[in-house]
């Protein structure tokens, strides 16, 4: 059978929907399916965000019927199944049946549907800082401070919330991980998971004394780890083949021939790296070189949604603070990852538009023109421009200061006590206010992108360029911003919404043709990635000159709030 016969499908388990993708060897889209997920939330209880994995089971297997029927590709020409997910933590019995995770007399017990705590959950703050008081080797793989939104602090919740017979039955899976199992009936793990979310240290394991000096020394379980999987060698890189393939149960629930290659997963974030790092790109008609697996190190993934993953590999592991790893083999073997982040991008600066006063007269006005509202407020701010005399945006904003940590800071500060805010306010509630407030929002997301890379850079990383995907890739004036700010040149993907589940789609073809060598993984990844397109750093003099001025007074902003949070806590004692 040719090559050009082959297919492979991945599947992408996001926040709020499991989407299916069918891909050809070169990356092309045959069919693709998105059926949404239910979450549950507390009433009485913001911090709770609670899944089921028979749920989203039930819409996998949808997803990929659908993209069988769509594209009348017969499931003879499929070759393999990839998985990505986001972090969020699944439990089950040792059979593989749900455990119920909300709190209550409940909690433990099987039969229920609620057995997924997500990644957005934050009921395990305590869990977090008793974890973070420890000191253990643990934290240097995560900048310095675990997050709660990571797996073992949502594991002791679970311990110190459930009767201890129900908790020693318990198997604990980040979600990638989760699935690969349904799939295939085999416990391996992948070194994504379980370093990046699940404290397993690179090239030294599980760290017992950790677990014990917080209290999950049942989980060491004589060296075992059963409940967390990942000992004595079950545990995979990428893509790397998992058991025998698909179950003939889970085949028939997918519509899929038994033994089809199922593939080590990929958190959703390094999906994404996957799905945009190897491609080539025109610039100005021509078609750049394919890539080495050595220009990987160079190119920033930014993993752009509600939040952006910023993410880049090396050959060797550096520590960066305040940004998450090197976690080795996480993605290639034999290489490490970092991994930093924008708790809140996508998501604020829908917050500046929707919670503005001039909001309602802003959607009345793209109705009446028949524009998205981005696109009108660029039009009120190239009128204000040209009114003001200026040369640049950033020129007609110059004395209005933004600094975005609304939702507190992941990178290169994690501090999530750090707060957002805009200083040069006026007595003003226009549209014209509101198209200035939104630009200032884009700048600032930028010049934190800016600082994320610095960061990195000056802790031992060489990045020359960034590789976008994700909703905001469409937003052409950020783009730019992204160039002129950091000044690197932006690469936007042939399809940014597609960039994650080709990640899982190549996933599935690394495990079809059982490729285990970085070489060869990274060959794969640049011929399944179709043509980018290159923004340039196109800043005149003038406008570096002042984006170089916003950048320092940024960083000014960072020390003065820090400074007078110390006072008022020290006024307050």
């Amino acid at each position: 059978m040719s090559p050009e016969t082959h297919y492979y499908i991945g599947v992408d388990i996001g926040t709020g929907s499991a989407r299916a993708c069918l891909v050809d060897v070169n990356g092309r889209i045959a069919a693709s399916d998105t059926q949404d997920t239910k979450t549950w939330r507390d009433e009485n209880d913001h911090r709770i965000f609670e899944q089921s994995t028979t749920d989203i089971w039930s819409k996998i297997c949808l997803a990929v019927k659908n993209v069988l029927s769509k594209s009348g590709v017969d499931k003879t020409a499929v070759k393999g199944l990839g998985f990505d997910a986001t972090c969020s933590l699944a439990v089950t019995d040792f059979h593989g049946n749900p455990v119920i995770v909300t709190k209550g007399k409940d909690t433990g017990s099987t039969g229920g549907e609620r057995n997924i705590i997500l990644w957005a959950d934050h009921r395990a703050e305590k869990e977090a800082e008793l974890i973070n008081s420890t000191g253990s080797i643990v934290l240097n793989y995560v900048g310095g401070t675990m997050s709660l939104e990571m797996e073992v602090p949502k594991i002791l919740w679970l311990k110190k919330n459930m009767d201890p017979t129900h908790f020693s039955r318990c198997q604990f899976f980040d979600l990638p991980d989760y699935f690969t199992y349904k799939c295939t009936g085999d416990n391996t793990r992948s070194f994504c998971s379980t370093t990046c979310k699940c404290s397993f240290v690179p090239d030294k394991g599980w760290q017992e004394d950790f677990f014990t000096q917080i209290g999950l020394e049942e989980l060491i379980d004589g060296g075992e780890w059963k409940q967390m999987g990942a000992a004595k060698g079950h545990i995979k890189a990428a893509g790397s083949p998992i058991g025998q393939g698909l179950t003939k149960d889970a085949a028939n629930d997918l519509g899929l021939l038994e033994g089809t290659a199922v593939g080590s997963g990929l958190i959703d974030a390094y999906a994404g790296w996957m799905g945009t790092v190897g491609a080539r790109y025109k610039e100005n008609g021509t078609l750049s070189e394919a890539p080495t697996l050595d220009e990987s190190r160079h190119r920033l993934a930014a993993v752009a949604g509600t939040s952006t993953c910023h993410l880049v590999q090396s050959k060797e592991g550096v520590f960066v603070n305040g940004v998450w790893g090197p976690y080795r083999d996480a993605a290639f073997p034999g290489w490490w990852m970092n991994e930093g982040g924008q708790s809140s991008t996508g998501q604020l600066i829908d917050f500046v538009i929707t919670t503005h006063t001039a909001y309602p007269e802003l959607q009345e006005r793209a109705r009446q023109e028949q524009k998205n509202i981005h696109q009108v407020l660029l039009d009120v701010l190239e009128k204000l421009r040209g009114e003001n005399h200026v040369e640049s945006l950033t020129e007609l904003t110059k004395d209005i200061h933004f600094y975005p940590d609304f939702h507190g800071n992941r990178s290169p500060i994690a501090d999530p006590r750090m707060r957002g805010a805009i200083i040069g306010l006026e007595l003003d509630a226009s549209v014209a206010d509101l198209s200035r407030k939104y630009y200032l929002a884009l700048e600032a997301i930028a010049l934190q992108t800016r600082h994320i890379i610095e960061s990195m850079n000056i802790a031992g990383h060489d990045i020359t360029s960034l590789y976008l995907s994700g909703g905001q890739a469409r937003n052409t004036v950020l783009m730019q911003l992204f160039a002129d700010t950091c000044e690197i040149p932006v690469v936007l993907p042939a399809s940014h919404s597609e960039a994650v589940v080709l990640g899982a789609a190549m996933l599935a073809r690394i495990a079809a043709e059982k490729v285990t060598a970085a070489e060869q993984m990274w060959k794969i990844m640049v011929e399944m990635s179709l043509p980018g397109t290159l923004v340039a750093p196109s800043a005149t003099p003038k406008v570096k000159k002042l984006l170089d001025a916003k950048y320092k007074i940024f960083r000014e902003t960072i020390e003065i709030q820090k400074r007078w949070r110390q006072q008022m806590e020290e006024a307050a004692k």
